[in-house]
């Protein structure tokens, strides 16, 4: 029967996001059950074509990501895959209606990242669209249940969201980028002399993002406020510690939240959250 495959797979996804990142896995965990899966089935999906292009340098990427690329709508299209990641992301694409528009931004922004190291501010726009504001309208489908008007209410706020957590990455992986992958995602900074006012320019648009994206979490079903609100959360404790540092800092290594600073913050975001304080 498919459905012992389906578990499989579902399992796949969530080991998957449990490896590569505690603070999402934390933060889905705190979603209603019923959630659970169709979000760990996005994040699998999206880490998968991230690896490709990001870490797998002794292989040829272009032809992986293509192939990834064309498995993935045959999945959608049948209904069924033998690559467990792509069997359970193709259920939620099915059965909450994510748009192939949605996929498409995706693998844009994945294509980007094997040809293209610097933007300016038109190809950064499009960048951060399809590759992380694109994943929270996804999330977004999954928590309005097929709602429509709620879908649309707060998608505005879901892009935000997505950006922020996305921009943030960028600032807290600006050395590795930079040295590692040779990539600059942020328009007219010079790497060679990252400045104050560059950082603080970067900054400020990070903290709008942040502002607009807490009005919608405020506004988010019951089911899934919580959970995302604690991502929020941890992802704006890293900010701060990024804010906290100097440019110097924020090249010579990786900055991080520990362990035992997000169970911190999950036991004051939960009561935050019960008390309707956010």
């Amino acid at each position: 029967m498919k459905r012992l495959f389906d578990q499989i797979s579902n399992t796949c996804s969530k080991l998957t996001t449990r490896t590569y990142s505690t603070s999402f896995s934390l933060g889905i965990y705190c979603l209603n059950r019923k959630l659970h899966n169709p979000i760990y089935s996005i994040y699998g999906f999206v880490r998968l074509a991230d690896e490709i292009v990001d870490s797998f340098h002794e292989y040829d990427k272009t032809s992986l990501l293509k192939e990834f690329k064309t498995e993935t709508y045959k999945a959608i299209e049948r209904k069924i895959s033998l690559n467990p990641i792509l069997n359970s992301f193709q259920e939620v694409v099915n059965t909450c209606g994510i748009e192939q528009v949605l996929i498409d931004s995706f693998f844009y922004s994945m294509e980007l990242d094997l040809n293209k190291n610097t933007h300016n501010a038109s190809s950064y726009t499009k960048y951060i669209f399809g590759s992380a504001e694109v994943v929270g309208l996804m999330c977004l489908r999954v928590f309005t249940q097929n709602s429509e008007e709620d879908y649309q209410r707060l998608k505005p706020a879901a892009m935000k969201l997505g950006s922020a957590f996305q921009k943030v990455n960028f600032l807290r992986d600006l050395k590795s980028d930079y040295q590692t992958l040779g990539r600059v995602y942020f328009p007219d900074v010079d790497m060679k002399c990252f400045s104050d006012a560059e950082k603080n320019k970067i900054e400020k648009d990070i903290e709008n993002d942040f502002t607009a994206a807490l009005e919608g979490i405020r506004n988010l079903p019951d089911s899934c406020r919580f959970g995302v609100y604690l991502a929020y959360v941890y992802y704006k404790s890293l900010f701060n510690k990024i804010k906290s540092v100097s440019p110097e800092g924020v090249m010579t290594g990786r900055i991080r939240v520990p362990n035992y600073k997000k169970f911190s913050l999950l036991a004051s975001s939960f009561l935050k959250h019960g008390l309707r304080i956010l």
